[in-house]
């Protein structure tokens, strides 16, 4: 069970934030637009974990993932990482920006 702790994580994050979809215009519905505001960011974060895990600064506690590496030596958690919670602050953030302006409304 330990190994799947990460993704674990991840995939609760996923769900409890799902509900928020209903808000507004949604961040899954417009897919390119997330993607074009996670990727960016995304990519910068991978190569700054990637030179940390090589300069030995940064590593993984091996009991708490799976095994399975995207390129290089960055466990696919990781990778996730950095495409989940970005994801999941959307969601957030449209959900809370919608509820304000419609309470502005009334």
């Amino acid at each position: 069970m330990d190994r799947w702790q990460y993704l674990i994580v991840l995939a609760a994050c996923l769900a409890i934030t799902l509900p928020l979809e209903t808000f507004g215009d949604g961040v899954y519905r417009q897919a390119w637009r997330a993607v074009r505001a996670i990727l960016p960011v995304a990519a910068v974060f991978v190569l700054w974990d990637e030179v940390a895990i090589g300069a030995h600064v940064w590593m993984y506690n091996c009991a708490y993932i799976t095994g399975a590496d995207i390129p290089f030596r960055m466990p696919i958690e990781e990778g996730l990482f950095f495409v989940v919670i970005p994801l999941c602050a959307l969601l957030t953030y449209n959900a809370v920006s919608t509820i304000l302006e419609r309470s502005r409304r009334r």
